[in-house]
């Protein structure tokens, strides 16, 4: 009968068993992937996204003024149905492309909360205390911070691979609990097997969670393949220049000693010992001490210099300033000025007001080419404003 329960149930219903839920929480299976990467091409991915990401931390906490820490890499495999059972959803994952150096992509997967702590930080927040779901300002604010991160990354295996390496801006996308995205709307690889990188990220007392990074095969044993070949052009040894026969030369018999004039005139040895064949003398024995050299009358007059005046120098007659004065220059009002967060400058929207460091009333800076030259009011001339000069700045 319908709403009955059986025996069997019952039975375990008395023994104390659990009932199996209808929506059992989803477990990474153990798998065999299709391909692997060789021990040598694991700690090369391993070595290079170790350097790679460390200088992406380096960014990052400048970027929220803050200690960020990235440990040691984990190099595996995986796919992505195992990758959204192991994976804390929802999740922001965002996707890299290599324009320059390298081909293909790479993805990097962080969590929602992560995410929400990562960029209230960069809005000047501290941190703490975040509620709401992700917006598309969150998502904007973590794909700058990505494009920094990775640009930086990139730069350190520019250094590495010895070869100019750029990325395309990275696009993030949110992957929520309610949505069943398919590998392929994030990226074709994924619909396979794929190399896994994971990092513990830690960020002050904040964040101590993990950020994954998601390769190809075929771009992980790229990078190797690059690596490599850069490894073996450093340790090959430079070729030696052929060499013509050896001929055996005579040996150089030593000049006899000449005494130059100055020391004939000052008498600065008494003795000349044995003198080498590239000219160096042996030091002084005591047997000739050193004397000192005659003082001589010379005749000492201050310098004579041509007076300075604007004749003597063309280029400062002031006929020469008719040269110049068709060269435009922008003159800008300065009405106030203020400072704001990156936060409050967000939040701007239609009918803010701002408000300004300088009182109603006040005379206005007149600036040149960004130099402040005079102070002056605000005038209006039929439909358009002026300002009217009132003080000039010597």
């Amino acid at each position: 009968m319908d709403g009955m329960l059986s025996q069997e149930e019952i039975n375990a219903l008395l023994n104390g068993a659990n009932m199996p839920s209808a929506d059992p929480a989803p477990t990474a299976a153990a798998f065999e992937p299709s391909e692997t990467l060789s021990d040598a091409e694991k700690d090369a991915i391993g070595e290079i996204s170790n350097i790679s990401m460390g200088t992406a931390a380096t960014t990052l906490s400048a970027l929220i003024n803050q200690k960020v820490n990235i440990t040691t890499p984990k190099v595996t495999y995986s796919t992505w149905e195992n990758l959204m059972a192991e994976v804390q959803v929802p999740c922001v994952c965002i996707q890299i492309y290599y324009t320059s150096g390298l081909e293909g992509n790479n993805i990097l997967i962080l969590k929602e909360e992560d995410v929400k702590t990562i960029t209230d930080l960069m809005m000047g927040g501290d941190g703490n205390g975040i509620t709401g779901e992700l917006t598309d300002l969150h998502l904007s604010a973590i794909g700058e911070a990505m494009n920094q991160m990775m640009g930086s990354a990139s730069t350190s295996m520019s250094s590495m691979l010895n070869k100019k390496i750029d990325i395309s801006p990275p696009t993030a996308s949110l992957v929520k609990l309610t949505e069943v995205i398919n590998a392929t709307d994030i990226a074709d690889f994924l619909t396979g097997d794929f190399v896994k990188v994971t990092f513990d990220l830690e960020i002050d007392n904040l964040i101590k969670s993990e950020i994954m990074q998601m390769y190809s095969f075929d771009f992980a044993r790229n990078i190797y393949q690059q690596f490599m070949n850069m490894t073996s052009e450093q340790e090959a040894p430079a070729p030696k220049p052929a060499s013509a026969p050896e001929q055996k030369q005579a040996p150089v018999q030593p000049e006899p000693v000449r005494e130059t004039k100055r020391q004939e005139e000052q008498g600065m040895f008494a003795q000349q010992p044995y003198a080498y064949p590239n000219g160096m003398y042996a030091p002084q024995t005591p047997s000739a001490p050193y004397q000192a050299a005659p003082v001589q009358n010379v005749n000492i007059a201050p310098v004579q210099f041509q007076p300075f005046t604007e004749m003597n120098n063309p280029l400062l007659r002031t006929e020469n300033i008719d040269l110049l004065l068709d060269v435009p220059l922008e003159v800008t009002a300065e009405l106030g000025r203020t400072s704001k967060s990156i936060k409050e400058v967000l939040d701007f929207a239609p009918g803010t007001i701002i408000e300004l460091n300088r009182l109603a009333g006040e005379p206005v800076d007149v600036l040149v080419n960004g130099k402040y030259v005079a102070k002056g009011e605000v005038v209006v001339i039929e439909e358009t404003f002026g300002i009217k000069v009132t003080e000039v700045i010597k």
